[in-house]
C-alpha cells in the first residue's frame, strides 16, 4: 500500500506508549495496533481528529504517500 501510517514516530516524539495513547482518544488497543503496524486499510476522520488532538499534530505528520511502483 501506498500510504504509510507514522503513529509509531509521532508517539515517541510525545513520549506517550500506546495504552495511554488508547485511553486518550477512546478506541481499542488492538484497533490502535492495527493501525501503529500500517496492517490497517482505512481510518475514519473522527479517529484521525482525535489522534491529532491528543498528539497536537497534523494527519500529514501521521500519514505519508509513498510511491510503492503500482
Amino acid at each position: 500500500m501506498a500510504i504509510l501510517v507514522n503513529l509509531d514516530v509521532m508517539m515517541a516524539k510525545r513520549k506517550m506508549g500506546l495504552t495511554e495513547l488508547s485511553d486518550k482518544v477512546g478506541i481499542t488497543l488492538a484497533n490502535l495496533s492495527i493501525l501503529k503496524n500500517n496492517k490497517a486499510k482505512a481510518i475514519r476522520f473522527s479517529t484521525l481528529d482525535a489522534i491529532c488532538k491528543v498528539l497536537d499534530c497534523q494527519p500529514g505528520d501521521i500519514l505519508e504517500f509513498t510511491d510503492d511502483g503500482d
